[in-house]
């Protein structure tokens, strides 16, 4: 009896213990549940919300690039892609080979489609191939039954319809690099097949042409495919912009270099507006858009005459005797020469042990400063930088625009080299040397501008002594400019420009050949032709051989700067020519015939 009731005692404890473990257990869960549903609510909300919800961003049509009469420079154009969804494909790799069949794809192109598909979720669209013509378009949906997944896409891509004749000036788009995503954080770029300004004016206004982008929220299920659409944010278009340049012009400038190598500018001497903005060879802006194949590409890297080289900005060159114009002004404001200073030109001078020849083997005889710059006489100038010395020539040129980077800001845009004697000191640790002084003053030796820098140096003479500073944005016409006066004797700036009037107008002009009048207006200018290999004294006894029997890249460069009208100048125009020989013969005509259409063009309108 005792027995039974100790292990009826022992059964009621247990049953006693186990409904307060599981009182405690439901109380623990009850309090839990409590937690979760209460104090957390909305932080378990919103988990679920993102769960549910999914955000993309909308890319911004990019904004178009007009010239200064309204032409369309950089658009955007209807794009026609083919897609791959992978999880509506049957057989990803079965669907790419029946889609090879149709449309060929390049190695790279494969390349990067193994590695989308890697990258991206089974859902999201993968880019096949793009810039499909209708023909491409019809033959692919004829086919979609036998290639599961395969879809059309219609989007914009960038155009530039005038190719080569703006590509250095306009630059191209292209793929977002990892380099770009670590300097720029928006999300647009993150988005695939993204593409930004990559060089030329679409990198240096890149900010304003990409616009913002918006946002759209997708109802998704669990594996990510869309439902419904929830809320649409549009995002802010790219702004529109319109620069100075004039097509026309800059077709006409393309024209005149023909197969030549070099570059152009012709800008407004009052306002800076860049017209005209070419560099030769040119390459297509359109081919690096959609990826430019290596053949095309390693075709442009290793041609000879350097056409993926912005040469306006970044070519750098020996201006030649279009230098003489600051080492006159130099000398002027230096005292060191009159307007009545003549020296006498006998072919040669002799400085130390050196001979130093003019261009003219036989000599100019006695010249005053017109004289010198009209006929581009070597030994006036000579006699002239040594009189005044290297210091206050540099300091002339530099306010006039040489030696450093101009208002344009690109990111390739090289300074050149106006050297002095700091500039020797700091860079070779070695004094100056009076024959260097000589090389300088008719632009050769250490001196290095580029046409661009070439133009604002004209267009300065031009405006006397205005700093005008160039721009490739259209200037309101209502916008009243003002630039710093350089404050130089205004007789000084007008006995240059005579000069350089005189080196057109004048019979014995190195540019005379090249002279116009249109409707009583006319041109001046200065040529320039610089060396690229050294002549030997025993060339020059024996004679000179001739530029048009020498290799391409042994000739002369060619070079003319100059501003239209005479009175009253308007415009400014800086022409180099690559190995062309020389700048009354080649570059001078270029000039020419450009100045001639400004005048005329502006005549019509």
């Amino acid at each position: 009896m005792n027995r039974d009731n100790s292990k009826g005692k022992v059964l009621i404890y247990r049953t006693i213990a186990w409904c307060v473990i599981q009182l405690l257990l439901f109380v623990v869960i009850v309090a839990r549940l409590y937690f979760l549903q209460v104090f957390e609510a909305d932080k378990y909300k919103t988990m679920s919300d993102e769960n549910r919800i999914s955000a993309r961003i909308l890319v911004p049509p990019r904004g178009v690039v007009f010239d200064r009469n309204g032409y369309v420079l950089a658009g955007n154009k209807q794009n026609f892609q083919a897609m791959i969804v992978a999880e509506q494909a049957t057989n990803v790799q079965d669907t790419l080979n029946r889609f090879k069949k149709i449309m060929p794809l390049t190695e790279t192109e494969q390349n990067r489609i193994q590695r989308d598909l890697k990258k991206y979720r089974r859902f999201v669209p993968i880019k096949l191939k793009d810039g499909l013509s209708w023909e491409d378009v019809s033959r692919i949906l004829l086919a979609t039954s036998e290639m599961p997944g395969v879809v059309v896409d219609d989007g914009l891509s960038r155009n530039y319809p005038f190719g080569k004749q703006m590509a250095h000036l306009l630059g191209y788009v292209a793929a977002v690099s990892e380099q770009d995503l670590q300097n720029d954080n928006d999300p647009l770029l993150m988005t695939p097949d993204f593409k930004i300004g990559r060089i030329g004016f679409e990198k240096r206004f890149e900010k304003k042409l990409r616009g913002k982008g918006g946002n759209l929220k997708l109802e998704v299920n669990a594996v990510g495919r869309i439902m419904k659409e929830i809320e649409r944010v549009d995002g802010k278009p790219g702004k529109n912009l319109q620069l100075a340049i004039d097509a026309r012009l800059q077709q006409k400038a393309y024209e005149l270099f023909e197969e030549q190598s070099g570059a152009a500018v012709l800008m407004d001497v009052n306002t800076g507006e860049i017209l005209t903005f070419i560099s030769m060879p040119s390459y297509d802006s359109n081919d690096f858009v959609l990826g430019v194949n290596q053949a095309t590409y390693n075709q442009l890297l290793f041609d000879e005459k350097q056409p993926l080289i912005n040469k306006p900005i970044a070519g750098l060159y020996s201006p030649g005797s279009t230098f003489k114009m600051m080492v006159a002004l130099a000398a002027l404001e230096a005292g060191v020469i009159t307007p009545e200073t003549r020296f006498g030109c006998s072919g040669k001078m002799e400085l130390g042990n050196h001979l130093f020849h003019c261009w003219k083997k036989q000599g100019h005889g006695p010249l005053n400063v017109v004289e010198a710059l009209q006929h581009s006489c070597d030994i006036f100038f000579y006699e002239t930088a040594q009189k005044v010395g290297i210091d206050k020539i540099a300091a002339m040129a530099r306010r006039f625009g040489l030696g450093s980077q101009t208002a344009l800001h690109f990111d390739d845009e090289k300074s050149g080299i106006i050297p002095d004697r700091a500039w020797k000191m700091a860079k070779y640790g070695a004094s100056w040397q009076g024959g260097e002084t000589l090389i300088a003053g008719i632009g050769q030796g250490y001196v290095l501008t580029t046409p661009i820098q070439l133009a604002v140096m004209t267009a300065r003479i031009a405006n006397g002594g205005k700093m005008v500073e160039p721009t490739l944005l259209k200037i309101d016409d209502s916008k009243k400019l003002k630039f710093a006066d350089m404050k130089i004797n205004s007789r000084y700036m007008d006995l240059v420009k005579e000069g350089m009037c005189a080196v057109v107008n004048r019979p014995g002009g190195t540019a005379f050949m090249s002279r116009f009048d249109y409707n009583g207006k006319k041109m001046c200018g200065k040529t320039g032709t610089t060396q690229v290999r050294r002549i030997s004294m025993k060339e020059r006894q024996t004679g000179i051989v001739r530029q048009e029997d020498l290799p391409w890249k042994y000739r002369n460069h060619a070079l003319f700067v100059g501003f239209a009208p005479q009175d009253n100048p308007k415009y400014a125009v800086a022409v180099l020519v690559e190995h062309g020989g020389g700048g009354s013969s080649v570059a001078a005509p270029i000039a020419s015939k450009l100045l001639k259409e400004a005048l005329i063009l502006e005549e019509s309108e």
